[in-house]
């Protein structure tokens, strides 16, 4: 199969025949010169390597437009039920029992959602025994329902016990009436409020000898010249370092903090960050990191209990990046213990080797590391311990999912990780800038200077939540 061309050229330049900083012939990306004219590159040397941290969102993430202030979704419940905090006030071996729910209600109505004739086990918290019954009967105003149990010795324990109740089916005798009441749907809605990012670059007039010249030749033949400013290119890169760290940093503010109180041009009200939401709506694993299979197993099983994602991809700092690698090289041969060592082309031998960037343990795991977590001016620099906020590792459950968008009012197949930018037909703030000033071409003011500004607002949606996974120290 042939393939195509589907790059879109991100410039739209007109050379100038003589060496005149204009707007039209500013290059307002650096990119272009390290693919075509890597010898104009500025003779330095980067002691710090590669130093920009960009890249997590658009490897797992995508982007798509929003033309509103609040972003809001619909995630399905789920589709059984079962509390986990429920107590008996009969005795043991009663036949017979009333059961009082005490975990948090289906949300608006306050009820429980058991219905006469429901069969159900209700078990011991502690692992001491457990029960079949029918529902006899309900009231869902005090949260309660009566159960007959199906066994003659009658109920296990006595009042003392925290049981746990789930639903299996039901039972009803001939020629009676169908099933009494039903249950709707309980969708969980979350929302996100997009956030405005600036930044700026400044040079005065003066300063315009910083530029870079650069003679390229048009489609048509004619050559002209284009022209850069290497600290513009710099700031550049920051900013799209801080459009993926805010994202995954991003904190709203709470109700009375000082951040809500701030007036003047700054803040506003903060977002929900990747971390942020993780953290209290998925999973999350402290107290080191899981070193081995044993405790790989306890975020399988976990996994299991949630949407049972069959890809992820694990994105981890060096050190639980050789944790990992440890733990598969300590097993005994290929495919020990149901490991596989694979999801490469290549054997096991060479896999140890070059270490583990993929593996297979009940769902296919996909490891890398993350920059950002390593780097000593981000995250990669804050101290171990317990209460240090140190974050080893982030799960990502890879492809997407299907949620009820309210805005299109409609159900949408959504990435379980991407960004929305505000957007219009008229307004397109996924990525702004422009030059202001009265040099470099600019003559928007009489400021002695060019100023390069940057704009985005956007937010990022962690749909499905539940199938993430957080690793803190």
């Amino acid at each position: 199969m042939a393939g195509a061309v589907q790059a879109t050229p991100g410039f739209a330049l007109q050379p100038s025949s003589e060496q005149v900083p204009l707007v039209t012939n500013y290059i307002t990306n650096f990119d272009f010169l390290n693919q075509y004219l890597p010898d104009t590159y500025e003779k330095e040397f980067e002691r710090y390597g590669n130093r920009t941290i960009a890249g997590f969102l658009r490897m797992v993430g995508a982007e798509m437009p929003s033309n509103s202030d609040l972003i809001k979704w619909a995630e399905q419940g789920r589709l059984h039920i079962k509390y986990t905090n429920c107590a008996s006030g009969a005795n043991a071996a009663a036949d017979t029992a009333t059961i009082t729910v005490n975990d948090t209600l289906v949300p608006g109505s306050g009820s429980i959602a058991i219905r006469v004739g429901q069969t159900v086990v209700i078990s011991d918290n502690a692992g001491s025994g457990m029960n079949k019954g029918i529902v006899t009967s309900v009231d869902t105003a005090a949260g309660t329902f009566d159960v007959a149990y199906y066994e003659a010795g009658g109920q296990v324990g006595g009042t003392g016990l925290t049981r746990t109740v789930f639903i299996y089916g039901s039972e009803f005798k001939k020629g009676a009436n169908g099933m009494s009441g039903s249950l709707e749907a309980d969708d969980n809605i979350f929302q996100n409020s997009p956030i405005i990012i600036k930044d700026k670059y400044s040079v005065s007039g003066s300063d315009m000898a910083q530029i870079g010249w650069i003679e390229v030749t048009t489609e048509n033949g004619a050559t002209g010249y284009l022209w850069y400013l290497k600290s513009e290119h710099e700031t550049r890169l920051r900013f799209d370092d801080y459009l993926e760290t805010a994202m995954i940093e991003a904190v709203p503010a709470e109700a009375n903090s000082g951040a809500i109180a701030v007036t003047g041009d700054v803040g506003n009200k903060g977002s929900e960050g990747i971390f942020y939401v993780v953290e209290n709506r998925g999973n999350v694993w402290g107290g080191g990191n899981p070193g081995t299979l044993a405790d790989f197993d306890a975020v399988i099983s976990r996994l299991d209990k949630q949407g049972a994602i069959e890809e992820n991809v694990i994105f981890v700092d060096r050190d639980f990046s050789f944790d990992i690698d440890d733990m598969l090289a300590a097993q005994n041969s290929y495919g020990a213990n149901g490991t596989s060592y694979g999801l490469f082309d290549n054997d096991k031998d060479m896999a140890l080797n070059l270490g583990f960037t993929g593996f297979r343990r009940g769902y296919d795991f996909y490891k890398s590391d993350w920059k950002y977590l390593n780097d000593p001016t981000m995250r990669g620099g804050l101290p171990t311990g317990a209460n240090s906020g140190r974050i080893n590792g982030l799960l990502v459950p890879a492809g997407s999912t299907t949620v009820y968008d309210q805005i299109l009012g409609k159900n949408a197949k959504r990435p379980f990780l991407h960004v929305r930018y505000r957007a219009s037909e008229t307004e397109d703030r996924r990525y702004k800038t422009w030059i202001t000033g009265s040099a470099g071409g600019a003559a928007t003011s009489d400021l002695d200077a060019m100023e390069v500004n940057f704009l985005s607002e956007r937010a990022v949606c962690t749909l499905g939540a539940n199938n993430f996974f957080l690793f803190q120290e």
